[in-house]
């Protein structure tokens, strides 16, 4: 396979490097202004030139004929459901130095990642995608489903990719949707124990399923491990954090609570939150994967990374219309 070189806008702790480079890319160069990220993503692509420094300061017209595939997720805040979606009115909006990197560069392809709410700012995307088709790219977009492609986690994401002279095709999903209890262990925690306590809701509110009504204070919702968990969130940390029911709670207060009951109080017997380790999992990052910085950078960086095999499906269909083999 030849490996065809990569550079990795708004790269993170390395999940969309990391998924590319089992596609049969090579992330030659990086751009991340956060530290602990840049110690995470040091410590896993040692060989990549990697700025430390804010996507718009980079002299990114240097990389002109260096790199085959610009890729990145620009930062979602402002078009995810979780907050105010001002799309281009907000200055955290990435996307247009995104763009920029593409008209400087013109790489033989680009992958654009981002949160699912940028596809329902139509017009939005709309004139994104005319602006990258105006500098010669065949450009094709998708929300993508994490839980077809052996990822644990029910999580959306929007993909944008563009290529010259061939036109891509997004996967399809690999297999069925895989349990969270195939990564976590509820008697056997990974790495250091998350002690923020789950305690009971004073006013819980009911939903048809134990698993998703708001009967616990926090937004930090119980995982059912004979299903996909729920999406890893940026804001773990605290009680944002998902927890393992080790004692089966969960199902039993919800019957309660459905006969009748009157609501609890205190802590959750038996609850425990996953760790830093299980969310990487969780997210689709191998096994032994380490994170820098604070534990709270550290969940930060899991939830806002591109899970790896989710990467590595897009990659892999994109490294066969470069490769001229489809499109």
């Amino acid at each position: 396979m030849v490996f065809l070189p990569v550079l990795d806008l708004f790269a993170g702790a390395g999940g969309l490097s990391m998924g590319l480079a089992e596609a049969g890319f090579t992330a030659v160069a990086a751009v991340e202004a956060n530290a602990d990220a840049c110690a995470t993503y040091r410590a896993h692509h040692p060989g990549t030139k990697l700025y430390e420094q804010d996507v718009a300061t980079v002299d990114l017209a240097t990389m002109k004929g260096q790199v085959a595939v610009v890729a990145g997720g620009p930062p979602c805040q402002p078009f995810s459901v979780g907050g105010k979606r001002l799309a281009a009115c907000d200055p955290r909006n990435g996307v247009p130095q995104f763009v920029r990197a593409v008209a400087e560069i013109r790489p033989q392809a680009f992958v654009m990642e981002n949160v699912a709410g940028l596809a329902t700012r139509s017009a939005y995307l709309a004139g994104v995608v005319d602006e990258l088709a105006g500098l010669g790219y065949a450009v094709e977009w998708q929300v993508m489903e994490a839980v077809g492609f052996g990822i644990p986690q029910l999580r959306r994401r929007l993909f944008v990719v563009g290529a010259r002279g061939g036109r891509f095709c997004f996967p399809a999903p690999q297999g069925p949707p895989v349990p969270a209890g195939s990564v976590i262990d509820p008697g056997r925690p990974l790495g250091q124990p998350n002690t923020s306590p789950v305690t009971y809701a004073r006013n819980p509110s009911l939903r048809p399923g134990p698993y998703h009504g708001h009967l616990w204070n926090g937004g930090g919702r119980p995982v059912d491990l004979r299903r996909p968990a729920p999406t890893m969130l940026a804001s773990m940390g605290g009680n944002k954090t998902p927890w393992v029911d080790t004692l089966g709670i969960v199902p039993a207060y919800h019957a309660h609570l459905v006969a009748g009951g009157p609501a609890r109080h205190g802590r959750v017997p038996g609850a425990r939150r996953i760790t830093v380790d299980e969310a990487a999992l969780v997210q689709g990052f191998p096994a032994g994967t380490t994170f820098c910085g604070p534990r709270s950078s550290q969940y930060r960086q899991v939830g806002n990374a591109v899970p790896p095999p989710l990467a590595r499906a897009v990659g892999t269909a994109l490294h066969e219309v470069l490769a001229g083999r489809r499109g």
